[in-house]
């Protein structure tokens, strides 16, 4: 399986809601100990652990289709799961989905561009802004401290519903392991 968490390359971004995909994958990497996987044309970070590769695209997030079409090609891989943030979705909220609509959020337009819209998701909620004309400002600034508070405790959690997909399907990980909020 392809597992894939959407972000923005650079310090800048690093702590930002926006990157909570890479923030999973850094974990689920950091757990198996996975072995990084250079290609230039990948355009992103990827590591293998088992059958499962770990891709943060460095494209910048309304890109990021480009990177993964690229590892999903090369390596033959059917299976994909996208890690985001979901502005719908209370902060702290995880959900499952198969499939849908790219709701406005580019990172996703950009995966249902090049593999289509037949995939799954793990929808992590960030909340919205207090204004919709801040959404920009909001998905690319960092957690509150009040948000922080919980942020290592949410990515564990997804984590393991993310290594729960060894064993489990789908339908069972998301029914024992989403979250209305935090």
């Amino acid at each position: 399986m392809l597992i894939v968490g959407l972000g923005n390359p650079g310090s800048t971004y690093a702590h930002t809601r926006h990157n909570i995909g890479f923030m999973v994958i850094d974990e689920l990497v950091r757990r198996t100990s996975a072995t990084p996987i250079s290609k230039a044309s990948f355009e992103g970070e990827l590591f293998k652990h088992k059958e499962n590769y770990y891709l943060k695209p460095m494209t910048f997030m309304n890109l990021s289709g480009r990177s993964i079409i690229a590892v999903k090609n090369f390596y033959k891989i059917d299976k994909v799961l996208v890690i985001h943030d979901d502005l719908d979705l209370p902060f702290g909220a995880l959900r499952f989905k198969f499939a849908g609509g790219h709701g406005g959020h580019n990172g996703l337009k950009s995966t249902d561009e090049a593999i289509s819209k037949e995939y799954a998701r793990v929808r992590m909620g960030i909340g919205k802004p207090f204004h919709k004309g801040e959404v920009s400002s909001f998905v690319l600034a960092p957690f509150s401290s009040d948000e922080t508070k919980h942020l290592e405790k949410w990515i564990a959690h997804a984590a393991d519903a993310i290594m729960k997909l060894e064993t489990m399907n789908f339908d069972d990980v998301s029914s024992q392991y989403s979250i209305k909020q935090i």
